[in-house]
């Protein structure tokens, strides 16, 4: 049964990744830092201008108040007298101040902006203006820059982000892959961690490292268990079987007899797994035609099983083992569905398929579990025969998928590698 997560798209383009997330952030908060320092040094830098404009404009009125009231001429350029010359605005707002120097910054003029200051000095109001283009100038060539300047950070700062995200992505991908492999059985992998101090991904690449030797070691304990326990019934059952052979003929003996071949099966059982668990087994392979082999083991099976030959192929692999295989399959379909049972051949796929209630969901999921057989509808069983199956599968080298049919009934397809295995 294929059990490997598929892995997801690492590809540099993909939009869901926590590289590109990453950089979002980095850019958008970069974006945000320029726009508020940018605006804050625009508002300080008019702020400023406007006092100086002001200073200037005041202080120019100041001189001019001087000559007015020493009966010097006035009359020159940026100073007028009241007149239709001097903004309403600005006379406004000194009779506001009672006379006193007031200003007001224009900024309808055609000709640019202006800053006016005037003063009412007996029954006359002085006023003064002081061109303000150039300063505006200056603010909008500052704004140019802090946008030239930005842009630039920005154009340095995202590929850089991007690089240096990469970097984390990377190291968790690692721990993703590592994480896969441990589900897919290979519990010696680690991650590389090791018991270095470090930040979250480290921390999470020893936790997963600590959680694969955990259960590397669980499993262990249950393989050797498993063993101990099918070495330790062997020797009892044989005398067991022998005994039975002494027993008069009569419904009772044949009834133990009965019992007594379960049992020594389910050690047969339990010795095989043991086996396969310990990577003790080693296909022997020979060239041989596929549907021959199945359907010379469905009919040892003598149960009622309708076999399709579409395609024989002949194929490099182990004859006893696909023979187990095929059994297995059979024999579960029968003891766990409902007939007919069919068995399609066709190149280097094999099919087994019965008319039941289906693989239950947590099968399917999570694969066969020994001792367990799903639901009540699937039947009675030990659990074992698929996963005898499952392990002899990867012996050969073939691929075993577990799914149900849509029209219902449970669906094995075993794929046959049509080359033989390379050497490690």
């Amino acid at each position: 049964m294929r059990t490997r997560n598929e892995d997801p798209s690492r590809s540099s383009w993909n939009w869901r990744s926590l590289r590109w997330k990453i950089a979002a952030l980095v850019v958008l908060t970069s974006c945000a830092v320029a726009v508020t320092v940018g605006v804050l040094v625009h508002r300080a830098t008019a702020q400023r201008q406007l006092g100086e404009g002001e200073g200037r404009a005041l202080g120019e009125l100041e001189t001019v108040v001087e000559q007015y009231t020493r009966g010097d001429e006035v009359f020159r350029d940026g100073t007028v007298m009241v007149g239709e010359e001097i903004p309403p605005q600005l006379l406004s707002r000194v009779e506001r101040d009672r006379g006193g120097p007031s200003t007001w910054y224009d900024t309808e003029s055609r000709h640019g902006p202006w800053m006016w200051a005037g003063q009412s000095v007996g029954g006359q109001v002085l006023a003064v203006e002081i061109e303000m283009g150039t300063a505006q100038r200056n603010l909008a060539a500052l704004d140019r820059t802090t946008v030239k300047v930005s842009a630039a950070t920005l154009s340095v700062i995202t590929p850089l982000s991007l690089v240096l995200s990469e970097l984390l992505c990377r190291r968790l991908r690692r721990v993703a892959r590592t994480a896969r492999r441990i589900a897919d059985g290979e519990l010696d992998t680690r991650t590389g961690a090791g018991g270095r101090k470090g930040d979250e991904v480290t921390e999470i690449a020893g936790a997963v490292d600590s959680m694969a030797h955990s259960l590397q070691q669980r499993l262990i304990d249950e393989q050797r268990f498993t063993g101990d326990v099918a070495h330790e019934l062997r020797t009892p059952l044989m005398g067991l079987v022998t005994s039975t052979e002494l027993l008069a003929e009569g419904p009772a003996t044949e009834l133990v007899r009965d019992r007594v071949r379960v049992l020594r099966g389910l050690v047969e059982d339990l010795l095989e797994i043991s086996r396969l668990d310990a990577n003790a087994e080693a296909a022997d392979e020979r060239i041989v035609p596929v549907g021959s082999v199945v359907e010379e083991s469905v009919a040892r099976t003598g149960l009622p099983t309708r076999t399709v030959i579409v395609h024989d192929q002949r194929v490099p692999t182990d004859p006893r083992r696909l023979d187990r295989i095929i059994t297995n399959l059979v024999l579960n379909a029968h003891r766990h569905g409902r007939e007919p049972v069919e068995v399609r051949v066709d190149g280097t796929s094999v099919t087994v398929r019965d008319h039941g209630p289906g693989f239950p969901e947590s099968l399917l999921a999570n694969g066969p579990q020994r001792f367990r057989t799903g639901v009540t509808e699937r039947g009675h069983g030990h659990g074992l025969g698929l996963t005898i199956a499952l392990g002899q599968a990867r012996v050969i080298g073939a691929e075993l998928l577990l799914s149900n049919a849509d029209d219902g009934g449970a669906l094995a397809v075993l794929h046959l590698p049509d080359q033989p295995p390379a050497a490690p």
